[in-house]
């Protein structure tokens, strides 16, 4: 495998078609690493979709591989936004549409031992065509373009792209299916192997397949492979000594899969492997036997200034965000087929995946049909073997039914039996509850009675909940829905009010009995173009677009056991202000019950030294969360600014304490770094935070000023500065890009006037240069 990562010439908007043949001078245009975008400057906020509703270009030379002689030769993507059109030396290979899944194109005959060939890529952004229609491609191709879909997705080659060498005959695909798991005596590991042949060998052919912890050894098979076989099938035995992966014990195992030609070893294929049995029933969610409730969020991999052209370690850091800050055990993949490496990220760390086939709403015609269908085929074949997978979405998100449905789930079970299916309704009629077709009912719920959360009832679905199980895909989100989006810049009563409704819902979810759990609406913010979008973005997250949690998130921090993780996180900010009057008339004051959520049984509260009260969980209100939140009087005189501690104990013993100041003279500027060590590949990337803080380290919410970075080293800065912290509540963050072949320090410094300087550094460890 030979990364294709750099050294790509970016021309932009398509203007000839001599711009994809070799003849074309393209040495005045930027040369750009991947993942890319096609918007320059895009910021973090404010996007137009017409920005990237255009074609693309780009092109690179490439040179096969001496050591690759004899062999076949591939070029692989693991995704360019909306379509793309690959040629090598002007011969055009078949367009790809969809920009969610990876593609494939043999290059065997193209790329000429010792001669460089040109690559060039042309993308669809996808753009508005002279009929007036939009192309048929999932999710696109309503009328209004962009617009019509809840999120914005600018086009790019926006993950990686390789070069793939592999001998005449090859192993293409390897499923490795665990079997039987709760039963040790007879727990499997069933091994479909897939093989491409342009060749008939001479010599007897044979499939070994060996399952490995570590260092050792601790299943094998094998099979002869005969002459025009393409499947063959193993199955690994044996496994009583394995352990089962779960979401507290992700224990994985290397499985290698050998074609040998003779006695050598010709081609290699590794595949990791989760053993775990994971059901939906009608009264709860099982893995490995044992009920559990589904908490989690949905997620889209939408980043500010990049769009989805993140690389693998910011893609990794959202999976461990959600499973290991956010406590959730499972993530919808809203509302399509994510990175490889979030995905990779999900299968370590014990985070549970709904993955979802492009599609939000719209129903396109016979050919759109068709190529959901197709996507729905190449999702699962690409992540069938993973443990986290346990769900497939094959119904477009809230769609009304079709046909499509049927084929979607046919296609599923014909691929994957072993896994169920389901998809999103927010529709709750007789005739199209009774038409849905798939295993495992999910409902988007955002049912409010007065301002307040209540989820509904299954019967009040017109679904007897003994039919199916039954999972709540959504919730809370811009609650009350489409009226009331969350920003950093609202008042501290409308963010507190957040984490109160997030709180309300899970409890309400894991009351039900016959409820599987609830996917909360959402992680973080988005960018869309829809009407009651505001500046172009939803605030629905209880993290922003940066990743930076909100108060809404303090209910997900505290659902983690104190012997783990004590935590104390206050759903506001501090000092914590009364909100504005309305009118004239004064509003009620949240800090008279002001929501601590926590994992310990007790809380002193203390301002200003003096203790104020003690606190308990509030299982009255909250009589289903394992962490219910504390509330206490947090009231203050008009004026005054006090410091405010909160002592945590469990059993009596202090197992945490935080303090809060209310005096912002020993405030100070301050740059975090989600990494300190980055390889020098070129792609490689971190995210900084940049904000004022108190004295003990804590958020200081609604500053204003202008932040202004700089940049040393061998780093780029992927961002904006100035930044203008007001814009977002206080808060802000931009990422560092490695330097091809670098290695140095990075030195990130962020001024704010009033403060003294903040400054992070990174340490860049050299990368061999690519050998393609």
């Amino acid at each position: 495998m030979y990364q294709l990562n750099r050294r790509w010439r970016f021309l932009g908007e398509l203007t000839s078609a001599s711009q994809t043949l070799p003849g074309f001078d393209d040495s005045a245009f930027p040369e750009i690493r991947l993942p890319h975008s096609v918007v320059p400057g895009l910021g973090w906020k404010g996007w137009q979709g017409d920005t990237w509703s255009k074609k693309w270009v780009y092109r690179r030379t490439v040179e096969r591989p001496a050591d690759t002689s004899g062999m076949r030769v591939f070029l692989d993507f693991q995704g360019a936004q909306a379509s793309a059109t690959v040629t090598v030396d002007g011969t055009p290979l078949p367009e790809h549409l969809g920009g969610y899944l990876p593609f494939s194109h043999e290059v065997t005959e193209l790329l000429e031992p010792g001669k460089k060939s040109l690559v060039a890529v042309t993308l669809d952004g996808p753009m508005k065509r002279a009929d007036g229609t939009w192309p048929a491609v999932p999710p696109d191709g309503a009328q209004a373009g962009p617009a019509a879909i809840d999120w914005l997705a600018p086009s790019g080659i926006h993950r990686q792209v390789s070069l793939r060498a592999v001998p005449q005959m090859f192993i293409s695909d390897v499923w490795a299916s665990p079997a039987d798991v709760l039963d040790a005596g007879r727990r499997r590991v069933d091994v479909a192997c897939e093989i491409d042949a342009a060749v008939t060998p001479s010599q007897p052919v044979r499939l070994v397949a060996r399952l490995w912890d570590g260092n050792t050894k601790i299943a094998e098979d094998s099979a002869s492979v005969a002459a025009g076989t393409t499947n063959v099938d193993l199955s690994l035995t044996g496994l009583s000594g394995t352990r089962l992966w779960s979401v507290d014990n992700p224990k994985l195992y290397d499985l290698y899969v050998l074609l040998y030609v003779g006695d050598t070893a010709v081609h290699r294929f590794r595949r990791r492997v989760g053993l775990r049995e994971a059901r939906f029933e009608t009264d709860g969610f099982y893995l490995n036997g044992e009920k559990q409730r589904i908490f989690g969020l949905n997620r889209h991999e939408i980043y500010p200034y990049t769009g989805l052209a993140m690389p693998p370690r910011v893609q990794r850091r959202d999976a461990e965000m959600l499973r290991r800050d956010l406590n959730c055990t499972m993530v919808r993949c809203s509302h399509y087929p994510q990175s490889e490496a979030f995905l990779d990220a999900c299968d370590e760390l014990g985070l549970l995946v709904w993955q979802e086939l492009p599609g939000w709403q719209y129903l396109g015609g016979t050919v759109w049909q068709d190529r959901a269908v197709g996507m729905v085929k190449d999702m699962i074949r690409r992540d069938r073997s993973r443990p986290s997978v346990v769900l497939w979405g094959v119904r477009i998100n809230e769609s009304v039914n079709s046909p499509l449905h049927l084929r979607c789930e046919n296609a599923a079970k014909e691929l994957d039996p072993t896994r169920q299916t389901t998809g999103a309704m927010n529709l709750d009629s007789a005739a199209e509850v009774s038409g849905f077709a798939h295993d495992v009912f999910s409902y988007n719920d955002y049912q409010d009675v007065g301002g307040e959360v209540k989820l509904k009832e299954p019967s009040r679905l017109a679904y007897p909940s003994a039919r199916k199980p039954y999972l709540i895909s959504e919730s809370v989100g811009q609650f009350p829905k489409y009226t009331n989006p969350v920003m950093r810049t609202h008042t501290m009563a409308v963010q507190h009010k957040q984490a109160w409704h997030h709180a309300q819902a899970h409890d309400q979810a894991i009351g039900k009995q016959s409820c599987c759990g609830m996917i909360a609406w959402a992680a973080f913010d988005y960018p869309s173009g829809r009407p009651n979008a505001v500046d172009k973005m939803k605030w629905p997250g209880i993290a922003d677009v940066f990743r930076v949690p909100k108060p809404g998130a303090s209910i997900y921090e505290a659902q983690i056991s104190p012997e783990k993780r004590p935590v104390i996180a206050p759903a506001f900010y501090w000092p914590f202000l009364p909100p504005p009057p309305v009118n004239g008339v004064p509003q009620p004051d949240p800090r008279t019950d002001a929501m601590i959520c926590s994992n310990c049984d007790t809380l002193e509260i203390y301002l200003d030294g003096e203790l104020k009260g003690t606190v308990t969980p509030d299982s009255t209100r909250f009589p289903n969360l394992p962490f219910p939140p504390s509330f206490a009087d947090l009231t203050f005189p008009a004026g005054t600014a006090p410091e405010l501690r909160i002592d945590g104990f469990v059993g009596g013993t202090k197992v945490v304490s935080r303090t809060f100041s209310g005096d912002k003279t020993g405030d100070r500027l301050e740059v975090s770094l989600d990494d300190t060590t980055l390889s020098g590949n070129g792609f490689d990337a971190t995210r900084a935070v940049f904000r004022v803080v108190d004295e003990h380290g804590n958020f200081r919410a609604y500053t204003a000023g202008d932040v202004t970075l700089e940049l040393s080293g061998p780093g780029v800065l992927i961002g904006q500065t100035p930044f203008a912290l007001d814009a977002n509540g206080g808060v802000g963050a931009v990422w560092i890009r490695t330097m091809p072949a670098s290695s140095g320090t990075i030195r990130l410094t962020a001024k704010l006037a009033g403060y003294p300087d903040a400054s992070a550094t990174i340490t860049v460890a050299y990368a061999a240069p690519e050998v393609a």
